[in-house]
């Protein structure tokens, strides 16, 4: 099966070059400027000890010629509607779109563009950044994939795509409620989001804190609150796992939205807090912690975009 890696970043470059390792039929899509650099560096991993570099296959929108059976979408929700339309070419009536963004507003997005059956829900657990070469750094070892039909679907071809997918050096499961699944890693992205940049340390430095603990808990509550009420409650060894890891004493775990807000990058507001918050208000809860911080990194979201036009 043809696959094409739409974005290839910490996550979609990980995974997209794990595959590629695996022998599978990979191609990247990728804009001029990663693109350029990829040409030039090559798709590099570190960390762990790891030192790998491949020469992956690249294509630009422009050129795509023929759908593929596999479109793993991994870009950040602030370049969804720009890689829907990169990739829409790519996308034909026997192809399966496997979206690994944090949320779920995406899905909608993908379904409304593509159709209902050719899109399914999917989870990635994977600890990466980009340094300041643009190479890929593990940071931990997790390295998870997790797809499957979303409730009310019934994709063709399933299991072909969970054949290709998996044996290629990292975990991988089918779900059989993916739906949740995507809600639960959802709570916990909000959650620590949350915690972090409200506070603007890591868990370990809020938990030292008086009242820092205390504080996480009523985060995590409230983010498993607005689940529950949309008919995905995060089940109690998920939501006990949750609570632990923003309340471990020392822990120095941040979230990708903290270190974007630190570093004076764009941050994925609307689609992890702006889209919670509205659904929550929709379904009639209360939810203050989550309102302040999704204002709060609404307004670093206008810094950002102020400073881009001047």
């Amino acid at each position: 099966m043809r696959i094409l890696v739409v974005g290839a970043g910490a996550t979609g470059g990980y995974f997209g070059a794990r595959l590629a390792q695996a022998g599978r039929d990979v191609t990247f899509l990728v804009r001029a400027g990663r693109a350029q650099l990829l040409e030039r560096r090559g798709l590099r991993i570190t960390g762990l000890g790891e030192e790998t570099a491949l020469r992956p296959r690249l294509i630009r929108a422009g050129d795509i010629d023929a759908p593929y059976d596999v479109v793993l979408l991994a870009v950040k929700a602030t370049g969804l509607e720009q890689a829907v339309d990169d990739m829409a070419a790519a996308v034909g009536p026997h192809s399966l779109v496997v979206p690994v963004l944090n949320g779920v507003r995406h899905v909608d997005v993908l379904a409304a563009r593509f159709g209902d059956q050719a899109v399914l829900g999917g989870v990635s657990k994977v600890a990466t950044t980009l340094d300041a070469q643009g190479d890929i750094v593990r940071l931990t070892p997790l390295q998870d994939l997790r797809y499957g039909a979303r409730r009310n679907t019934a994709p063709a071809r399933l299991d072909e795509v969970h054949r290709v997918l998996s044996g290629a050096g990292f975990t991988t499961g089918l779900s059989d409620d993916i739906d949740a699944e995507m809600w639960a890693k959802w709570v916990f992205i909000a959650a620590l989001g949350t915690v972090t940049c409200l506070m603007r340390g890591s868990v370990g430095e809020v938990a030292a804190v008086p009242g820092g603990t205390a504080f996480a808990r009523q985060v995590v509550d409230e983010c498993a609150s607005v689940a529950a009420a949309a008919g995905y409650p995060v089940p109690a060894p998920a939501l006990k796992q949750t609570l632990a890891t923003l309340t471990e004493a020392g822990s120095p775990l941040t979230s990708s939205l903290y270190r974007d807000v630190t570093g004076n990058r764009s941050a994925e507001t609307e689609h992890i807090y702006g889209d919670l918050v509205l659904r929550a208000h929709r379904l009639g809860l209360t939810v203050p912690l989550l309102d302040l911080v999704t204002m709060h990194l609404r307004l670093h979201q206008n810094r950002i975009e102020g400073a881009r036009l001047t």
